[in-house]
């Protein structure tokens, strides 16, 4: 194995998001690849699309020339129309065309991670030109693929893997946003803390301290007298953070103590994917 070890977590997560993932559109018949996801605009044909489109670009085949069409209500923005190219491209596929892509795909990634003799800190071309180090568009493609993961199991009623190794890669990604989250968005006073409590399959108990400066920083570390705690379900917290749920409907499974107005802004600014 050449694969340098801190990128071993990242490979291993996406090798069983994307296993999973595989065993969940094999079976499904033509009108299940139309059905609604989590995420505003896509079915689970598009997820699949935009999963297989990211995977395509991390092995270095070029990007399909088309054109977008123009009433995709839910493309808004550059990152959404890079992210729609793979997934429009792929909108009239039928079922036996996705599956055998995937499975194409997963053999040829597999591959290339076991091949993966470059560093960590390797620069790579990332979304709409950015360069990232290799350890970064791994991690990133691991909570991806993980999240898609969630969401196709909500549109085909198939709950599960909300441990696994992608969801542990999710949890540090969402942690890291955090701050910002607190600090920035919320726009938390300065010298305060606030406490946010998960359980369920991945729990954590973290403080946001945000400093005279009004900046925020993780820690461990419990707080005394915070300014806020919010208390809630891991899986409440990721369909949060990943704009798959409204704060009003998420509501009634959050409790927070301390400030209202602070509690009321952090969840309001708790989106943090593009």
């Amino acid at each position: 194995m050449s694969l340098h070890p801190t990128l071993q977590p990242y490979a291993d997560a996406w090798t069983h998001s994307i296993e999973a993932i595989s065993e969940l559109v094999q079976p499904l018949v033509e009108a299940e690849w139309n059905r609604r996801t989590p995420c505003p605009g896509w079915s689970v044909r598009d997820i699949v699309s935009h999963v297989l489109g990211r995977d395509s670009e991390m092995l270095g085949d070029p990007r399909p020339i088309h054109t977008l069409p123009r009433d995709l209500y839910h493309v808004t923005n550059d990152h959404q129309r890079y992210m729609e190219m793979q997934v429009d491209v792929r909108r009239h596929h039928t079922a036996p065309e996705m599956t055998s892509e995937l499975e194409y795909m997963i053999i040829r990634r597999n591959r290339q991670l076991r091949n993966e003799s470059r560093d960590p800190g390797t620069k790579v071309r990332g979304p709409l030109g950015t360069e990232l180090t290799l350890q970064e568009a791994m991690r990133r493609h691991a909570f991806d693929v993980w999240v898609h993961e969630q969401d196709l199991r909500t549109a085909l009623g198939r709950p599960g893997n909300l441990d696994s190794p992608g969801a542990h890669v999710a949890r540090d990604v969402l942690l890291d946003a955090l701050p910002a989250v607190v600090a920035d968005g919320a726009d938390a006073p300065r010298s305060s803390a606030v406490v946010f409590d998960v359980h369920g399959p991945v729990e954590f108990l973290r403080t946001i301290r945000v400093d005279i400066q009004g900046r925020g920083t993780l820690e461990s570390s419990p707080a005394l007298g915070p300014a806020a705690t919010l208390t809630l379900d891991w899986e409440t917290y990721v369909r949060l953070a990943c704009g798959r749920v409204t704060l009003e409907a998420a509501k009634d499974r959050i409790k927070t103590e301390g400030d209202p107005d602070l509690a009321e802004a952090i969840l309001r600014n708790f989106t943090v994917t593009p």
